[in-house]
C-alpha cells in the first residue's frame, strides 16, 4: 500500500509541476509589468525594428495639423532625420520602457498594472505614444512652436482571437503557484510514505527530465504557431518574432534548470541506494558475526 500511493504521489507531483511551472514563467514574465518590460526591452535595439517602428511613429505625426503653415515645409526634414537617429536620442531609452508599459496596460488590464488613462483595447496593440511624444519634442525644439504630444498612438500588432487567448492566460497563470505547492506536497508525501525513498528521488529526477522534454517541444510548437501568424504589419511582425525568440530564449533556462535538477535528484538517489545497500550490509554482517 506504501508503494502505491508513494508512486501515485510522484505522477501527481510530476502533472502538477508539468502545469504549474509554465504558469509561473508566463505570469512572472509576461503578466506581471515589469517582468514583461525586462523580456521586450532588448526588442528596442534591434536595428530592423528600430527603422520600421520610427517609420511607423513618424506616419502618426500630423504637421500640417498642429504646426503654422510656413513652418509646415520645414517640419518632414527635421521628423526624416528623427526617424532614422531615433534611438540616439538621449530621452528613447525611457521612452521605450513607457511604450512598453502603456502596451502591457493596454493588453492586460486584469493584471492590476491598469490606470484609467490605460482603457483595455479589443486586440494586441504597442502604444507607441512615448516614442511620439519624443518626436513631437524634437519638433518643438527645432521650430519653436510648442506642440502637445498624443495621449495615445496605437499598432495592432495582433488579432481579438488572440486578444482572448492573452486574456485567459492573465486569469489562469497567477493559479501555477498554487499547482506549484501542490507538486511540492504531493512529492513529500511520497519521500515519506516511501518503503525506498532512492526510488522517489530516482523517479522524481526521471519525470523531471521528461518534463523538460516536452516543455521544450511546447515552446518550439508555440512558437511556430505564433510566428506563423503573419499580420500584415510590418512592426507587429517583427515585433512578434522577436518577442517569441526571447521569451524562447529565457524559457529555455527554466528548461535547462530543470533539467540539473532531475540530473540532480538521480544522483542523490543513487548515492541514497549505494550507501543504504553499505549500511544494510554492515548490518547484516554484524548480525552473522554475533
Amino acid at each position: 500500500m506504501r508503494t502505491f500511493v508513494s508512486a501515485a504521489a510522484v505522477i501527481l507531483g510530476l502533472l502538477l509541476a508539468a502545469a504549474s511551472v509554465p504558469a509561473i514563467w508566463v505570469d512572472r514574465n509576461i503578466v506581471q509589468e515589469d517582468g514583461f518590460v525586462s523580456l521586450a526591452a532588448p526588442l528596442g535595439k534591434d536595428t530592423v525594428f528600430q527603422q520600421r517602428l520610427a517609420s511607423a511613429a513618424v506616419g502618426s505625426i500630423d504637421p500640417a495639423g498642429g504646426i503654422p503653415e510656413p513652418f509646415a515645409e520645414l517640419v518632414q526634414p527635421i521628423l526624416d532625420a528623427a526617424a532614422t537617429s531615433l534611438t540616439t536620442l538621449p530621452g528613447y531609452p525611457a521612452a521605450w520602457e513607457e511604450t512598453l508599459r502603456k502596451s502591457h496596460r493596454l493588453n492586460f488590464p486584469a493584471s492590476g498594472a491598469a490606470t484609467s488613462e490605460a482603457e483595455p483595447s479589443t486586440s494586441l496593440t504597442l502604444d507607441v505614444a512615448p516614442l511620439v511624444g519624443l518626436l513631437t519634442k524634437q519638433i518643438s525644439d527645432a521650430t519653436n512652436v510648442p506642440l502637445d504630444a498624443p495621449d495615445q498612438t496605437l499598432i495592432d500588432i495582433g488579432q481579438p482571437s488572440q486578444r482572448q487567448l492573452v486574456d485567459q492566460v492573465s486569469a489562469y497563470a497567477p493559479m501555477g503557484y498554487a499547482l506549484a505547492a501542490g507538486s511540492a506536497i504531493a512529492l513529500l508525501l511520497a519521500l515519506i510514505a516511501a518503503r525506498r525513498r532512492w526510488t522517489v528521488l530516482v523517479g522524481a529526477g526521471l519525470g523531471a527530465l521528461v518534463l523538460a522534454s516536452v516543455w521544450k517541444l511546447g515552446s518550439d510548437a508555440a512558437g511556430l504557431a505564433v510566428g506563423g501568424t503573419a499580420s500584415g504589419n510590418e512592426v507587429a511582425d517583427i515585433f512578434k518574432s522577436e518577442f517569441v525568440a526571447a521569451s524562447s530564449e529565457r524559457f529555455g533556462q527554466w528548461i535547462v534548470a530543470t533539467l540539473i535538477a532531475g540530473a540532480v535528484l538521480i544522483v542523490a538517489g543513487v548515492i541514497l541506494r549505494v550507501v543504504a545497500g553499505a549500511v544494510a550490509g554492515r548490518t547484516s554482517g554484524d548480525q552473522r558475526s554475533r
